[in-house]
């Protein structure tokens, strides 16, 4: 993992508290006391029970929502600059494909928002296509993919304007246990390929084991970080389907879940709790 003290994060999150107000009831407190810092090309998983802020917390990095105090950067600029700047691709649990649109249409979206010119952005698009492994079905509808394939576009799209940081909320949760198998190692290899800083919210410790190179364990509301634990798995393009079955794996795994549930981990494991 890159120094993020000597490098521009591709997150920083500094002192981040999130209260909604509700009308007639009590303020809720969201988010407490959070300080997250995200390397350049560091996939980081956020996991913790339902209702911990998880995605509240990738929404004020998406500047979707902004925080009650603190302070949110990508890439060393305020949240809402990133967001302009495009510095940031962003995928959800259900594809939002529009249905009118084929493949390529949906995935040259935000380039033709944006003013990209039509050649420039064919040739995106042909290359995105080539790296989801979808090159045969540009003129596809969205009616006419699996869910797997719905999520590969979308992550495509998500990746149209070549950002240096993929954001993604629980993208994968919708899916079969066989699909959503398949698409954490094609997103290990789009990984690889494109060299992005990834912020991932799962609730699935397995799935964080495996994407991960740190995962973030979080508090039941208010949400705050009690655990970030260093996952020592080899690099992305070095994971593979094997690495499910290896004892290395299983011990983080478990380390991961006694974070959350039960007796702190143990460093000695394979697993850094820092």
């Amino acid at each position: 993992m890159s120094d993020a003290a000597t490098t521009t994060a591709a997150v920083r999150v500094t002192g981040v508290d999130r209260v909604f107000l509700v009308k007639g009831g009590a303020p809720v407190t969201a988010l407490t006391g959070v300080d997250l810092t995200v390397a350049p090309g560091e996939f980081v998983s956020l996991i913790g029970p339902s209702g911990c802020g998880k995605s509240t917390l990738l929404r004020l990095i998406a500047d979707l929502d902004e925080p009650t105090s603190g302070s949110v950067e990508v890439f060393g600029t305020p949240a809402r600059t990133a967001r302009a700047r495009r510095a940031y691709g962003i995928a959800f649990q259900q594809a939002a494909l529009l249905p009118w649109r084929t493949v390529s249409a949906n995935i040259e979206l935000p380039l033709q928002l944006h003013g990209i010119d039509r050649s420039a952005r064919a040739d995106r698009v042909a290359e995105l296509l080539d790296l989801i492994g979808l090159s045969e079905f540009g003129g596809h509808f969205p009616d006419q993919l699996s869910g797997g394939m719905q999520q590969r576009v979308a992550i495509a799209r998500a990746l149209a304007e070549e950002p240096g940081l993929l954001l993604m909320d629980e993208p994968f949760g919708a899916l079969d246990e066989m699909t959503r198998e398949r698409m954490q190692t094609e997103l290990l290899r789009i990984r690889t390929r494109t060299g992005a800083a990834v912020v991932f919210v799962t609730h699935s410790i397995p799935e964080a084991v495996y994407l991960s190179d740190r995962v973030v364990v979080m508090s039941p509301r208010p949400g705050r970080i009690t655990a970030q634990l260093e996952v020592r798995l080899g690099g992305a393009a070095e994971r593979s389907e094997d690495l499910r079955e290896d004892a290395s794996f299983f011990a983080d795994v478990t380390a991961v879940r006694e974070a959350l549930h039960g007796p702190e981990s143990d460093p000695g494991r394979g697993v850094d709790v820092r």
